[in-house]
């Protein structure tokens, strides 16, 4: 009868310190909390204020960090991770015409409402840079003619991708520079991730006037291009 009774007791604390138990897994532990980490540190919608107080001259050549410091560079010609495998920049600077990069901030805004942002691979390039690349690739249907001129010449053209608020790029259906058929903006395969990417950068960039480039999905033009002319004023001499 004792032992009985010792094993019933024996049991009820078992019970209860199993119960004790499972109720402090519900006590709430204090914490810091960590602000997520992004790149958008300013307010962009100040910056276009900016542009037209100070530039009188809309086709002027102009930094496009002094417009919209939330646009991050990637200037790749600046490095060796481009197609030529050469550093053709001696500086990694985006400059574009006044106008244009007026239209590059709206663009930039319209991207944070959603969270997300640019990244630029090119800008303006010199005609002196234009000539090299065509001697190593003279194909007119990625590398303008520098008889003629590319856009970029005339600094109303920009290489861009999309990026999270942390700066991380998207996913897109290649990377930039390749000369592919699956950098064509009507390429049908890769993920519907990087499809749908591919159409939110269209869509965005065409909203603010920009063109697109049917051969790259990273290539957009701005509107009035055709009105600048071609220059060939070193990078790290523009003003």
């Amino acid at each position: 009868m004792i032992r009985s009774w010792a094993r019933a007791i024996s049991f009820i604390l078992l019970v209860a310190l199993y119960i004790s138990c499972q109720k402090s897994d519900f006590i709430p532990i204090a914490t810091s909390a960590t602000p997520p980490r992004t790149v958008f540190q300013t307010d962009s919608t100040k910056s276009n204020n900016i542009v037209e107080s100070q530039v009188k001259n809309k086709t002027q050549l102009i930094d496009i960090p002094s417009v919209n410091p939330n646009i991050v560079l990637d200037i790749r010609y600046a490095t060796q991770n481009n197609f030529t495998k050469r550093r053709l920049y001696p500086v990694a600077r985006c400059l574009l015409r006044a106008s244009v990069a007026r239209k590059l901030s709206l663009v930039q805004q319209d991207l944070e409402k959603q969270s997300l942002g640019l990244k630029v691979y090119d800008c303006y390039r010199p005609l002196s840079v234009q000539r090299q690349m065509w001697r190593l690739f003279p194909n007119p249907r990625y590398v303008a003619n520098p008889a003629i001129g590319s856009r970029h010449n005339r600094g109303a053209a920009v290489d861009v991708t999309l990026v999270d608020r942390n700066g991380d790029e998207l996913e897109m259906p290649t990377e930039f520079d390749n000369f592919t058929v699956r950098a064509h903006i009507n390429y049908s395969g890769g993920s519907s991730r990087s499809r749908r990417n591919r159409q939110i950068l269209q869509n965005s960039m065409k909203q603010r006037g920009f063109m697109p480039m049917p051969s790259e999905w990273w290539h957009f033009d701005g509107a009035g291009w055709e009105n600048f002319s071609v220059l060939d004023l070193p990078l790290e001499s523009s003003p």
